[in-house]
């Protein structure tokens, strides 16, 4: 499934040396993460985005600029199916910047949505009253008894000024568990460690919470 990446600062930081990682990371994955990619990034307090189809390791030099938040997605589509740029993530409304991986087998919600990701998006801010966190101790548990058989659900979602993870496998924790690291100010949130970093921490199996 995709490749998740979320990288927040108390200060601007070069988005390009995240993204080269990240394209490095997506590109020698043991599942194909080339079904596009994207990226959407805070620019004078609003969301900007950036989408294309191409894999993220022959793209990800066309972004330049800082940034205080950024949250990028290279996808593995289910099957195959459904390669088109406007079903790459992230996906913004406005407020929120969401990324999703995972698989959900038999899920039984009724959202609108091109996609499965583009419906767990609408279906947990369904729950968001103020709150986006307690939006998704309500939604995401209620998505997985919904659901015949949950593979793996990562979700992030980021607003301007705050990021949220769920995340809960049942297998393969190689490949599904986060990974989270935080130094000199600078704290980032990804499907692996970045090659070649020590002091990486697994984010738990269950975890709802304010990154």
């Amino acid at each position: 499934m995709c490749r998740l990446l979320c990288v927040r600062a108390e200060q601007p930081f070069e988005m390009r040396r995240h993204l080269e990682t990240f394209a490095e990371i997506s590109r020698n994955s043991k599942e194909y993460q080339g079904h596009g990619w994207g990226c959407a990034w805070l620019e004078a307090g609003e969301w900007r985005m950036y989408r294309n189809i191409d894999p993220i390791w022959e793209d990800h030099d066309t972004l330049h600029g800082q940034t205080r938040l950024m949250l990028a997605h290279a996808r593995s589509a289910f099957r195959d199916e459904g390669i088109r740029v406007e079903n790459n993530m992230p996906f913004v409304d406005g407020q929120y910047a969401f990324a999703f991986n995972g698989e959900l087998r038999g899920v039984r919600i009724r959202e609108q949505g091109r996609i499965g990701a583009e419906k767990v998006f609408n279906y947990v801010k369904r729950f968001d009253k103020g709150d986006m966190l307690h939006a998704l101790e309500r939604g995401v548990p209620i998505i997985e008894r919904r659901t015949r058989y949950v593979r793996a659900i990562n979700i992030i979602m980021a607003s301007t000024r705050s990021v949220y993870v769920a995340s809960r496998f049942n297998e393969d924790p190689e490949y599904f568990q986060m990974r989270t690291h935080r130094k000199d100010g600078v704290h980032v949130l990804c499907s692996e460690a970045y090659p070649g970093e020590a002091d990486w921490s697994p984010v738990p199996n269950g975890t709802i919470d304010c990154f």
